[in-house]
């Protein structure tokens, strides 16, 4: 069977692998050695991306010395943003939703404080935040979200009087 460096329990674009079971994910969590294996998958991603693991306790990111030239390919292919929801999705089914917060984060970082990334944005804001399986953490990311996207009068992925009232 074709296997995903980060598979599912859904299909993606690859129709030839099998989506994950419940038993199998199961399985992988209880594996110690799996779970290594899939945090060093975890980061070779994020190096591809140019974004450095810096704890993996937290989860916590920062950008890789070549951060500038590996954000022109995030920029340039929109495929990746594929690749980036998928791996979220993954860190979800893997007991990583700490990761997933941290990663979100990053990429509203990026293309809504510092403006990096422009073509992940919609991505970011459509895709990535959704991703998140914690309700508190993704309000938490969607306020944040709010608070440093412009015009702000145009956000539409939370209710502005919510947005406006919450912690």
């Amino acid at each position: 069977f074709p296997f995903r460096l980060f598979p599912l329990r859904e299909h993606g674009m690859n129709l030839r692998a099998r989506p994950l079971t419940c038993q199998e994910i199961q399985a992988f969590r209880k594996s110690k050695e799996v779970m290594q294996r899939f945090i060093r998958a975890y980061q070779l991603m994020l190096r591809f991306y140019g974004i450095n693991l810096i704890n993996e306790e937290t989860g916590e990111l920062k950008r890789a010395e070549n951060w500038a030239e590996r954000f022109q390919n995030l920029n340039r292919f929109s495929h990746n943003n594929l690749r980036i929801t998928r791996i979220l999705k993954c860190l979800g089914e893997m007991g990583y939703e700490h990761y997933q917060v941290h990663l979100v984060k990053f990429f509203l970082t990026e293309t809504l404080v510092k403006e990096t990334l422009p073509n992940v944005k919609r991505s970011a804001l459509d895709y990535f935040l959704f991703t998140v399986r914690s309700k508190w953490k993704r309000r938490e990311l969607v306020h944040y979200a709010w608070q440093h996207f412009k015009p702000r009068g145009s956000f539409v992925w939370g209710p502005h009087d919510k947005l406006l009232k919450y912690r």
